[in-house]
């Protein structure tokens, strides 16, 4: 651990280059990516179609995590929900930052235990939005692929009274 001067002069200059560059530094990039909203989508199969639908994923370590549910049409005994990891670092983050398309990698967990191994590619179209490509291994002859969009949501809302000090003028 570093004595808390140095620490103190770290975030600082971290501090003066985001505002002096206008990118990310490694000190904001945590809040800036703390959360990402995915657009409901949906995808073709065979006389049917698979809806994907998940609530905000959130950053924990170098990984994105959120529960998941699909909803398979009309096959409705084919639902499924889970769990889905997606791993980025920091740096595969401050390319997206820069514009750069990248790709990632993660992995699905059924509600019954079923594994499912997760690729895609994150392409932004903005500082903040952009279109991201999933493709969900569910067995060795069966991948589904979901064309979504994806949202930087940043920290989750504070709430109470010191949230409300804080955002006066």
């Amino acid at each position: 651990m570093l004595p808390r001067s140095f620490r103190l002069i770290a975030l600082t200059t971290g501090l003066a280059a985001v505002s002096w560059t206008g990118r990310i530094s490694a000190a904001e990039l945590p809040a800036r990516y703390q959360r990402v909203d995915v657009a409901p989508t949906k995808t073709s199969v065979y006389i049917g179609s698979v809806s994907m639908t998940m609530p905000p994923l959130v950053r924990v370590g170098g990984s994105y995590e959120t529960a998941y549910a699909a909803k398979v049409f009309p096959f409705f005994f084919y639902n499924e929900s889970g769990s889905l990891t997606i791993d980025i670092s920091d740096d595969r983050l401050r390319a997206v930052d820069r514009g750069e398309a990248i790709e990632f990698k993660g992995r699905g967990v059924s509600a019954a235990g079923e594994e499912r191994r997760v690729e895609g590619k994150v392409t932004p179209t903005s500082a903040t939005e952009g279109k991201i490509k999933v493709r969900v291994f569910v067995s060795k002859r069966i991948e589904l692929i979901f064309n979504t969009t994806y949202r930087l949501a940043g920290e989750p809302a504070k709430v109470g009274p010191s949230a409300t000090a804080e955002n006066r003028p």
